[in-house]
């Protein structure tokens, strides 16, 4: 028994060095210059040199470039959440043929190649003159973010007693009650993760983005991509730099909703 628990702890240590060696890689990465990165023997020890984030955040395309990923993924994960969540409780608690073609419409529109919707969507754009634009970019990641937020919602809400919500009928409650008082809070942590993965998943979205904007409405991940182009050496450091400011937001909304869940969950066991 004991050989068995110390290995599956060292499988999960393995595991978690694994997934946190590559972030730690980059973040010390990008405060070396380029001679420090391209040596045979990697360098552990080094002179920590900030020139690679000044050089992202002085320029004013990644800012604008910031501020753009910012509100169009914070809108469309909105617009997803508000959208979503309750088309995800219907289909979970009046299941009927239409709600399960509904449901499967939504799980296969995961399978097609995003290029399969930015160039319909670049057409229909360009012919509204929207092309380029934070509207534009913020109705099509909608359409991701509603579509995630049902597919991973629909369990949650199943999950939820139907006891729970037939007491709260008895006691008077109606229908947008039992949904905001019972449905809610009980699936609050599955819903949640929903909201985390399309977050992320749009934040780091990058073909779409690619197609629909050129330079107004471009997001982070297009600027990051074109600082390769700076030269004929490919600047490692200042990629490595933008790849940090790139993972900062996902890692933030993580946390907070992590804090915000053991808050709220340690509230009801108090």
């Amino acid at each position: 028994m004991n050989m068995s628990r110390r290995f599956g702890q060292a499988f999960l240590l393995l595991m978690v060095f694994m997934v946190l060696f590559p972030l730690l890689w980059t973040l010390l990465n990008a405060f070396k210059q380029n001679v420090d990165i391209l040596t045979r023997a990697p360098k552990f020890i080094f002179t920590p040199v900030l020139d690679n984030m000044i050089f992202v955040l002085s320029r004013q395309s990644v800012l604008q470039a910031l501020v753009n990923s910012l509100i169009i993924c914070l809108v469309s994960v909105v617009v997803g959440v508000v959208l979503g969540l309750p088309a995800a409780y219907a289909i979970a608690r009046y299941p009927n043929r239409i709600t399960d073609e509904l449901q499967f419409f939504v799980l296969s529109l995961r399978f097609l190649p995003p290029v399969a919707v930015a160039i319909p969507l670049m057409v229909i754009w360009l012919n509204l003159g929207l092309y380029d634009t934070r509207l534009a970019m913020i109705v099509t990641y909608s359409l991701l973010t509603i579509s995630i937020t049902i597919w991973l919602s629909v369990p949650g809400f199943q999950q939820v007693p139907k006891e729970i919500e037939e007491a709260a009928r008895v006691d008077g409650c109606g229908v947008y009650a039992v949904f905001f008082r019972i449905a809610l809070p009980v699936a609050a942590r599955t819903l949640l993760g929903a909201v985390a993965f399309s977050f992320v998943l749009i934040w780091n979205e990058f073909l779409i983005a690619l197609m629909l904007t050129t330079s107004d409405a471009r997001t982070l991940p297009i600027v990051a991509s074109e600082m390769s182009q700076l030269g004929m050496d490919v600047p490692w450091g200042i990629l490595n730099a933008a790849v940090i400011l790139l993972s900062i937001p996902p890692l933030l909304l993580l946390g907070l909703l992590s804090s915000f869940m053991n808050s709220v969950f340690s509230r009801k066991k108090k």
